[in-house]
């Protein structure tokens, strides 16, 4: 079992692919886990420069307090002159970022950087 592998940890791991911190979210992301992966979140925009790749595809359900963590590390990123990339090939999640505004704050993809490449969900062209 990975060492951030808990119940109610909202994250596996993170590891480094090609310069980027990938870190596999899953389960839920509501207020109830919100807090614990803000923290670790805020851990890994905290450096300079840094190039963070959230995998969403496993997360079955966000909230609004699940898309302010998002949001938070985005800015943090970009505040530290970083960057921070979203995958998921979800169409309710791509439909919900349309809805709330998000579509164009955040670089989202269908795939890891080092992935193949697919096709791009319907929802998001």
């Amino acid at each position: 079992m990975d060492e951030n592998d808990t119940g109610s940890a909202p994250y596996r791991t993170h590891r480094t692919s090609g310069g980027a911190t990938v870190v596999t979210l899953r389960g839920e992301i509501d207020v109830v886990t919100a807090p614990a992966l803000a923290a670790r979140l805020d851990a890994l925009t905290s450096r300079p420069h840094p190039d963070l790749v959230l995998d969403l595809r496993p997360v079955d359900f966000i909230d609004c307090s699940g898309l302010g963590v998002l949001c938070r590390a985005r800015n943090r990123a970009r505040d530290q002159h970083g960057r921070l990339r979203l995958v998921t090939d979800d169409s309710g999640f791509l439909r919900l970022l349309r809805c709330t505004g998000l579509t164009d704050v955040f670089e989202v993809g269908s795939r890891l950087p080092e992935e193949p490449a697919g096709p791009v969900p319907a929802a998001a062209r």
